[in-house]
C-alpha cells in the first residue's frame, strides 16, 4: 500500500468526519477517560496521522514517565504499519521522527506561561512549524482557567490545533448530565470538542460529548481494540 492510500483509508478520517472535519486551527479538544483506558494511545494516533501527512507535531508530556511516550509512537507505528503492508516503511518512519518533537515538563515546576514560551521558542525561533500540539498528563484539577485561556490564545495566534488528555478519577459521579467531565466544568467555554472513552465488554467506545456548540452525546462510528488500543472503524 502506498502512503497516500493509507492516509485516505485511516479510521482517523471517520473520526474527523464525526466532529465536522476534525479539530481546526485555534481549537482545543479533549480525550477523557479513567487512567489506563487509552487516552495516550488515541493522542499518539492523532499525532501519527498528522506526521504521516508530513505535518509537524509537538507532543508535550506532563507525566513522570515521558520515556514511555516514545515507546507508544514506536509500538503504534509498527502495529499499524504491519497490518497495511506499507511501501518504503523505513523512509516513512524517518520522516515521522523528523517531524515530531517531544517536550517533557513538570506541572508543579513549570507555569503555563513558561510552557508557552518554550513552545513559542521551538515554533518561531527554532523554525519548527508545528501544525498540532498534543498535551498529555496535565492535571486539570490543578490547572486554572487562565492557563487554558493562554493556550487557546496561543493556538489561535499561531494557527495550531491542541489536543489534551484528561484523566477521570474512577470513583463516584465524575460526569455531568451532558457527559462532560466535572473536572472540566470551569473550562468548557474554552474547549471545542470533548471525546470520552468508555470500556465495554469487547471494545472501548468513543463518544463525543461536546462538538463546538452541540452537547448531544453520541457514540462515534469507531472503537478502540482493547488489546492493541488501535482505533478501528465501526463494523
Amino acid at each position: 500500500m502506498v502512503l497516500t492510500e493509507l492516509i485516505q483509508r485511516s479510521p482517523i478520517r471517520i473520526f474527523e468526519q464525526s466532529i465536522h472535519g476534525g479539530l481546526k486551527a485555534g481549537e482545543i479538544g479533549i480525550i477523557a477517560s479513567p487512567n489506563g483506558v487509552g487516552k495516550t494511545s488515541v493522542l499518539v494516533q492523532l499525532a501519527l496521522d498528522k506526521l504521516l501527512q508530513g505535518k509537524k507535531v509537538i507532543h508535550v508530556s506532563f507525566t513522570q514517565h515521558a520515556q514511555y511516550v516514545l515507546s507508544w509512537y514506536e509500538e503504534i507505528f509498527d502495529e499499524f504499519i504491519s497490518k497495511k503492508n506499507l511501501e518504503n516503511t523505513g523512509e516513512v518512519k524517518n520522516n515521522v521522527v523528523k517531524n515530531r518533537v517531544l517536550m517533557n515538563f513538570n506541572q508543579d515546576g513549570m507555569s503555563g506561561d513558561q510552557v508557552i514560551r518554550s513552545l513559542r521558542a521551538m515554533i518561531t525561533d527554532g523554525g519548527f512549524a508545528a501544525e498540532a500540539i498534543i498535551i498529555d498528563g496535565l492535571d486539570f484539577s490543578r490547572a486554572g482557567h487562565d492557563r487554558l485561556a493562554s493556550v487557546k490564545a496561543f493556538a489561535q495566534e499561531l494557527g495550531l490545533s491542541v489536543w489534551y488528555s484528561c484523566s477521570i478519577k474512577d470513583d463516584g459521579q465524575q460526569y455531568d448530565k451532558q457527559n462532560i467531565p466535572l473536572v472540566l466544568k470551569d473550562h468548557t467555554d474554552l474547549i471545542d470538542v470533548v471525546i470520552v472513552l468508555e470500556p465495554k465488554p469487547d471494545h472501548i467506545e468513543l463518544s463525543v460529548s461536546k462538538d463546538r456548540d452541540s452537547f448531544d452525546t453520541k457514540a462515534l462510528a469507531m472503537r478502540l481494540d482493547p488489546r492493541t488500543l488501535l482505533i478501528l472503524g465501526g463494523e
